[in-house]
C-alpha cells in the first residue's frame, strides 16, 4: 500500500467543512462550511483565499456553465456570482421540503450536466431523505425513502453507474445510470461498513470521489480515514488521516492528483486534543488522477 503524506492546505478551522470542488478552469478549490453559512475559495498556487457568507446553509456546490457556482442551500438552489466579493445570489428553484427538518446535503453533477443532490432528514427517526435532480433549471425527485442521510454520490468513468451512500446506515450502494435520460434503477448494496461502534469501529461513509480508474474513495466520518472501494465493492485500501471526522474528498490540482479533504472541527474537546487538525482543509498527493467535475448545464 502506498504511503500517503497529508498536508494542511488551509489552516483555518471549519465547523463542518464539506463539498470540496476543484474548478479546472480557475485552478482553485471551493468548499463550504455548512453551519457557518459560508462558501470558501482557495487558490493553492498563491494561497489567496476568499469567502461568501450566505443567508442559508450551503451544503454542496456545482460549477455553473454561466460562470460562478450553483449552490444547494437549505432554502434551495441559487447561482452565486464568484467574480464579486459581494454576495450576489440569484434563485434558481426553492427547496421542495419542510426546511425546519430537512436540508440539502451531498451532491455531484453527472456527465450530462444534471446536478444530483440528496437531502438529510435531521430528526433521523426514520429513513425519510430524498434524492433530487436539478436539470436545466427544473427540479425533479429521483427517489425517496430508504435513507436518512444522503451522501457519497458519484458517477463511474464509463457513465453507466451511479454511487450513493447513506451515512446513517453505514452503507454504499450502486445504481444503473443512463446518462442520456438521467434514469437510475437497480439500486443494490456495494459495501456495508460495520454498524458496531464498540468493536473495531471504522467510521461511517460520508462524501466521496471517483478516480480516473473507476475506484470510489469515501470519507469515513469518525473513522479517521478515507476508504478505497473497487467498482465491485471490494475494500482495496485506505488513507489514514490526522482528523477523526473527514467529510469529503475531491481530486484537484493541475494534474488532478491532489486529494483535498474537508473535515469537521466542531467536535468534543477530547477528540480535538487527539486530532488537533480537525476542521482544517487537508491535501494528499496521490498516485492516481481524479476526473474533472462537469459543469451544471442551465439550458
Amino acid at each position: 500500500m502506498s504511503i500517503y503524506e497529508t498536508k494542511v492546505a488551509y489552516d483555518a478551522v471549519m465547523q463542518t467543512g464539506e463539498c470540496p470542488l476543484w474548478h479546472p478552469q480557475e485552478q482553485v478549490l471551493y468548499w463550504v462550511d455548512i453551519p457557518a453559512f459560508t462558501v470558501h475559495r482557495l487558490d493553492p498556487a498563491s494561497g489567496a483565499h476568499r469567502s461568501w457568507k450566505l443567508a442559508s446553509e450551503p451544503a454542496t456546490l456545482a460549477i455553473s456553465d454561466k460562470g460562478g457556482l450553483v449552490v444547494a442551500m437549505r432554502s434551495g438552489f441559487a447561482h452565486l456570482d464568484t467574480s464579486s466579493d459581494e454576495v450576489k445570489l440569484t434563485e434558481i428553484v426553492a427547496a421542495p421540503y419542510d426546511q425546519s427538518i430537512t436540508r440539502f446535503n451531498d451532491g455531484h453533477v453527472d456527465p450530462a450536466g444534471r446536478f444530483w443532490v440528496g437531502t438529510i432528514y435531521e430528526p433521523r427517526d426514520k429513513p425519510a431523505a430524498e434524492m433530487y435532480v436539478l436539470e436545466q433549471g427544473k427540479l425533479r425527485k429521483a427517489w425517496s425513502g430508504g435513507m436518512t442521510n444522503s451522501n457519497g454520490s458519484g458517477f463511474s468513468p464509463d457513465q453507466k453507474s451511479m454511487y450513493h451512500a447513506d451515512t446513517a446506515a453505514h452503507r454504499v450502494t450502486k445504481l444503473d445510470f443512463d446518462a442520456a435520460t438521467g434514469a437510475v434503477e437497480n439500486q443494490r448494496l456495494l459495501h456495508q461498513f460495520s454498524m458496531d461502534k464498540e468493536n473495531n469501529y471504522g467510521g461511517r461513509p460520508d462524501g466521496a470521489a471517483v478516480d480516473s480508474e473507476g475506484n470510489y474513495w469515501v470519507a469515513m466520518f469518525e473513522g479517521a480515514r478515507i476508504a478505497k472501494l473497487s467498482p465491485s465493492g471490494e475494500l482495496l485500501g485506505e488513507i489514514k488521516l490526522p482528523v477523526r471526522c473527514p467529510t469529503m474528498p475531491a481530486f484537484g490540482g493541475p494534474d488532478l492528483k491532489t486529494l483535498y479533504v474537508t473535515s469537521a472541527g466542531a467536535r468534543p474537546a477530547p477528540e480535538l486534543e487527539q486530532y488537533p487538525l480537525s476542521g482544517k482543509l487537508l491535501a494528499i498527493q496521490m498516485d492516481v488522477a481524479g476526473r474533472e467535475e462537469p459543469a451544471y448545464r442551465s439550458a
